[in-house]
């Protein structure tokens, strides 16, 4: 009963071995040890998350030995490899001429003529060809559609600035280098570097903030043309700017209120670094004050702005045109 504390056991003698306890996991060498805090899911045993990222690293770890496009001075800096997915785009890309690793082919895929394309392009180029099964391919998609293909685009390496100085003075063209400030869309990105292949630009130059790489939609979309002209990527893109101003060139910006039309302007003899924007945004402030003149180019419909890659195609063909009629 409460209170009575002269019944057998409701005091424990002294001397009795068992001791006070803790909570529910005792004391010492009988004390429970707390794991300590969830790890992230990429480092548990068994999670998805932790698989996708271990096929990740092997996917890099097999790229590397492969090896890049071109390294940059210095050590250029790179994206991680990918996989494209899909029957179509993996057929444009090695169409296109798409450096690859390997060709992943779902055991038991139903063959039509794409998979058929895909496995002789991926076997003529020189592409690992591999049959996986088909829940390693929904792994490595993470749940997006495949149609049972995937090609593995290892990671692009990217040219120095200071490289495409040096290649356009090598040149018996004046130099010409396309700058790209805020292009986002791997596609429109894709895009200005064929044209900027097609009328015979030194280089691209992409800052490595807040900008699209060349990743496998970028490659599709410059139909291989990323790995004959070189793609350089800037800390700084206003600084490499003033850097290519020093060394001679003049910076001519792409503004819908630009200061002279490319018909009054004169693109044919100069040096020139052509800078365009983003569509919505334009030309950031720092890169606009930078520019040495901004150009407009005059549209008589009821649009009123051209997509980015649109307009350097438009601006490049100008600058071709001039130069050819001065030759």
């Amino acid at each position: 009963m409460a209170g009575n504390s002269r019944r057998r056991g409701a005091i424990r003698k002294d001397g009795t071995k068992k001791g006070a306890v803790v909570g529910s996991g005792g004391q010492r060498r009988r004390a429970l040890r707390g794991k300590g805090p969830t790890p992230p899911a990429e480092m548990r045993p068994g999670h998805p998350a932790q698989r996708r990222a271990a096929h990740q690293d092997a996917a890099a770890a097999k790229a590397g030995q492969a090896g890049g496009r071109r390294p940059g001075r210095g050590g250029a800096d790179t994206d991680g490899p990918e996989t494209v997915f899909g029957r179509n785009p993996v057929v444009e890309c090695l169409r296109a001429g798409v450096p690859a690793t390997a060709l992943h082919v779902a055991q038991a895929t139903s063959a039509d003529e794409r998979v058929a394309e895909a496995v002789r392009l991926a076997a003529d180029a020189g592409i690992a060809i591999l049959e996986v099964p088909k829940m390693d391919l929904d792994r490595m998609a993470s749940g997006a559609l495949h149609q049972g293909v995937g090609l593995t685009v290892p990671a692009f390496q990217y040219a120095h600035p200071d490289e495409l100085l040096e290649l356009a003075r090598r040149s018996d063209r004046p130099p010409l280098i396309v700058a790209l400030d805020g292009v986002t869309d791997p596609r429109n990105l894709g895009a200005a570097v064929r044209s900027a292949a097609a009328f015979g630009a030194h280089g691209v130059l992409l800052p490595a903030r807040r900008s699209a790489g060349i990743t496998a939609v970028a490659w599709r979309t410059s139909a291989g043309t990323a790995a004959r002209i070189p793609v350089a990527r800037a800390t700084n893109l206003t600084r490499t700017l003033r850097e290519y101003a020093t060394a001679g060139l003049m910076l001519a910006g792409l503004d819908a209120d630009g200061s002279v039309s490319i018909d009054e302007f004169d693109l044919a003899g100069d040096p020139l670094v052509l800078v365009v924007g983003s569509e919505g945004r334009g030309l950031s402030r720092l890169v606009l004050e930078t520019c040495d003149v901004t150009v407009s180019i005059p549209m008589s419909g009821p649009v009123e702005s051209l997509n980015a890659s649109v307009a350097a195609g438009v601006l490049l063909a100008e600058v071709a045109r001039r130069r050819r009629a001065l030759r």
